[in-house]
């Protein structure tokens, strides 16, 4: 992984994170050059100083953008808006509920994704998904020309969004092989938490099934082909929600999650690396609890034993050997048990792959790209 801060796994997973969703490394050393010093102080420390140093940096971009528009150059802003739209997400991403710049800057992301969007002439519908008398926002991700076609629901991880999973190319990815994708913010993620308090559940078939109901209603998806993907926590979420959907015509994950309750109790131990800053105060706030011990109770449900064998549909299982937040051993878990699917693959990336960190945080193209060969290889194989 590309490490421009020696030490601190957090602020680096964040600038590779910018760069697969489409950053620019000259903007990104403009990011990183001021905050070096500070990086040795710890992930939590200098946090506010690196919100600052990304802040600085996205309106920068936004303001050379605007300066585009105004001079006709539509193509040229919406490359730009939809650049600083990541680097404000990535800021917000690493701060705590308690630091009010952060809501302004997820504004601004959200802003600036959508125009960048529109500029480019990109197919993006913005829709709600019915959730227990709420709603939890998605995006369809198209080409416009509504011949139905098989589609995928991309789940978020713990700490990702809809937009920065599309912008770092999956939504591209699936459209190139003749899938549309519906990206998800579902409870505990993205908007669902941060604008409508809807906290994240160990029973998540409870959001996936109105997810494929919605997909129902389009005429431009095939009904009989409709598939989940997740990635990082997603990576739990998606198997068990085809076990509990039938539905669902297949499943992939980019990064196994098999135990991740178990996993939060290794953490207490300092055991593995955290996805973001003030951890603990982040996990209870996307599950909904005041203290950490009523919260790990809760996290021992989170596991796929028991329901990974009721999976009857394709299921792929990507992981990279060097995961350092979630141990690869979770993949080969997932894949021993899923004795009842008719094709169950395990595809592990290695060195040789340059993409071994958690969900190729390291590179970025290859699970992604292997997933989308293997789902439109799969639905084609489909009647």
């Amino acid at each position: 992984m590309f490490e421009p801060f020696p030490g601190n796994y957090v602020w680096n997973l964040g600038i590779n994170l910018a760069l697969i969703c489409g950053g620019n490394h000259g903007e990104l050393d403009e990011v990183c050059r001021p905050v070096r010093e500070a990086a040795r102080q710890g992930a939590d420390a200098g946090s506010a100083q690196l919100f600052e140093s990304w802040i600085a940096v996205a309106d920068q971009v936004a303001a050379n953008a605007a300066a585009d528009e105004a001079a006709g150059y539509s193509l040229s802003a919406g490359a730009k808006f939809l650049r600083a739209a990541g680097y404000y997400l990535a800021a917000e991403r690493l701060q705590s509920r308690d630091y009010a710049p952060r809501w302004a800057a997820y504004d601004k992301g959200l802003e600036l994704y959508r125009k960048g969007s529109e500029l480019r002439g990109l197919h993006v519908d913005y829709v709600e998904i019915p959730y227990e008398g709420s709603a939890y926002p998605a995006i369809f991700v198209h080409d416009g020309s509504g011949t139905p076609r098989p589609a995928l629901v991309s789940v978020n991880g713990l700490d990702s969004m809809k937009e920065q999973v599309n912008m770092a190319g999956h939504g591209l990815a699936n459209l190139e092989r003749g899938m549309n994708t519906l990206f998800v913010d579902q409870p505990g993620t993205g908007e669902a938490i941060r604008k409508r308090n809807l906290p994240a559940i160990y029973d998540g078939e409870r959001w996936g099934t109105p997810a494929f109901d919605y997909l129902l209603s389009r005429s431009d998806v095939i009904a009989s082909k409709i598939g989940i993907f997740g990635l990082s926590f997603g990576g739990y979420h998606a198997p068990r929600i085809a076990a509990n959907d039938p539905r669902y015509a297949l499943c992939a994950v980019m990064g196994a999650n098999h135990v991740w309750g178990e996993r939060q109790r290794d953490r207490l131990k300092n055991e593995g690396e955290n996805p973001v800053p003030h951890y603990w105060d982040h996990v209870m706030w996307v599950f909904g609890f005041d203290d950490r011990e009523s919260f790990l109770a809760y996290a021992d449900q989170v596991n796929l034993n028991g329901e990974v064998e009721k999976i009857k549909v394709p299921f792929l299982i990507t992981h990279g050997e060097n995961d350092r937040q979630i141990p690869a051993f979770n993949a080969q878990m997932s894949y021993d048990q899923a004795v009842n699917s008719p094709k169950r693959t395990l595809r592990i990336f290695t060195k040789a792959d340059f993409e071994v960190e958690h969900c190729g945080a390291d590179n970025g193209t290859g699970m992604r790209d292997y997933i989308a060969d293997w789902c439109a290889e799969t639905f084609a194989e489909m009647k």
